[in-house]
């Protein structure tokens, strides 16, 4: 008994890259509403950081420059809020035409409980000197981006608004334990229902500034480019899109006739999800899904019960509706970075 204890299958994570490290979580095989640490996805746009502090300054426009240890930061005041993480290139693959980037799947996405001091209250701390527009995240980790000729540290910004809410959270635990070092230690911004490439990991500066923050990963990068050659008409990637996956069963796959239980996750960036709804025709027509309960910054679950007695091949797809109106579309919005797909789910299977 002991013995197949360890004989056990478990999901690992899946090789996107090694270097910089890009691996993608095994969402299909995990019916978990926090994931541990070793099965969040991994998205780096530089290797890990050689040298990090346990200290953060904050400086620019405030009224007392200053630096605070993680000592000083676990005292404070904090929150503790259940939020998923989803890379803006999630499911790229699947975009038509082919776009050129990490080729993520499914399982560029994440969700555990973050707790952290809200950056506001640290700005509060500090002082805003009138003027300040936005907050500059400059991070440990630096090399070099493709298309510079310099070496640059990952950095981003947010604006004000969006710094000073409530739940934007200098973070240091996740899941109730230290974050892991992969994960950002020992500081990880944490922006709910933004994409993830705001959630700066190993926060090493903050910086308020009075003018747009033109940093090449964030005039350049996480950007919709709507046309192949030209930038007109393009916008930041910000809030994340209604989105579905359906977990179980897998893309054509094979079953047997009987009852199979049909389960997944829906996401949006903009109040909550209102419904789910599965099609067996294409879209044609729709039936609802049963929707569990979720916190406001988490994915919910959602499964059908699937009775099928005819042996023949099948089309199963997902969409989601959220409280601000937004459905799901057929097609989703190319753009040439790759960024954003939320296109109905779809996945094909053959009964037997």
């Amino acid at each position: 008994m002991e013995h197949n204890r360890f004989l056990k299958a478990r999901p690992y994570l899946t090789t996107r890259k090694l270097s910089p490290e890009n691996q993608e979580s095994p969402v299909h095989f995990i019916n978990a509403t926090t994931y541990p640490h070793d099965y969040f996805y991994r998205r780096n746009h530089f290797p890990y950081p050689e040298l990090i502090s346990t200290s953060l300054t904050i400086a620019g426009l405030v009224e007392k420059p200053t630096s605070i240890s993680l000592e000083q930061i676990r005292s404070l005041p904090s929150n503790r809020l259940k939020v998923v993480l989803e890379c803006a290139g999630d499911k790229r693959n699947l975009f038509e035409p082919k776009v050129y980037g990490e080729q993520w799947e499914k399982g560029a996405i994440s969700q555990g409980y973050w707790r952290g001091v809200p950056l506001g209250v640290l700005l509060e701390y500090t002082g805003l000197i009138t003027g300040a527009k936005e907050v500059v995240f400059e991070a440990h980790d630096y090399g070099k981006r493709k298309g510079l000729d310099q070496i640059i540290p990952f950095a981003r910004s947010l604006p004000l608004e969006k710094a000073l809410h409530t739940d934007t959270l200098v973070a240091y635990e996740y899941n109730d334990k230290p974050i892991p070092f992969k994960h950002g230690f020992p500081f990880r911004l944490i922006v709910p229902q933004w994409y993830a490439m705001a959630s700066v990991k190993w926060v090493k500066s903050i910086t308020v500034i009075d003018k747009q923050f033109t940093g090449p990963f964030q005039a350049i990068d996480y950007v919709y480019y709507p046309k192949k050659e030209e930038d007109t008409g393009k916008f930041p990637v910000t809030s994340l899109n209604v989105n579905s996956t359906i977990q179980q069963p897998l893309n054509m796959e094979i079953l047997n006739t009987g009852k199979h239980l049909i389960r997944g996750i829906a996401l949006t960036g903009q109040g909550r999800i209102r419904k789910v709804e599965i099609s067996f025709n294409r879209g044609k027509t729709w039936t609802p899904a049963i929707v569990e309960s979720g916190e406001q910054y988490a994915w919910v679950r959602w499964k059908y019960l699937w009775e099928v007695q005819e042996k023949g091949e099948y089309t199963i797809s997902s969409r989601a509706t959220d409280t601000s109106g937004r459905t799901q579309p057929v097609t989703s919005y190319w753009n040439r970075k790759g960024y954003g797909y939320n296109a109905v789910d779809m996945i094909k299977m053959k009964v037997e």
